[in-house]
């Protein structure tokens, strides 16, 4: 479950990132945790409870054991690509 006083502190447009950024497939959850200060479980907890539960399964299975989810488990010559304005010097 997230804390409370990091929960509070996200704001509608930064819940939405969150979401948009676990969702794609080459965003990291440490660049999710550079960004916003939320670890892995706490994102976990956000798309629980941010998501329908047919979509949040959907989403989990897409996620488990994924690679490009993980900075530790990437190949970083793989990983050549456009970075997001939004990323916010990551």
């Amino acid at each position: 479950m997230l804390k409370k006083n990091t929960a509070s502190s996200l704001t509608t447009r930064d819940i939405d990132r969150i979401v948009e950024m676990a969702w794609e497939d080459r965003t990291t959850f440490d660049a999710i945790e550079t960004q916003f200060g939320l670890k892995e479980p706490q994102v976990i907890a956000l798309m629980r409870s941010e998501m329908k539960l047919s979509s949040f399964k959907m989403w989990r299975e897409r996620v488990t054991g994924r690679n490009t989810k993980h900075n530790q488990k990437r190949d970083a010559e793989s990983v050549k690509r456009f970075k997001s304005k939004m990323q916010k010097g990551l």
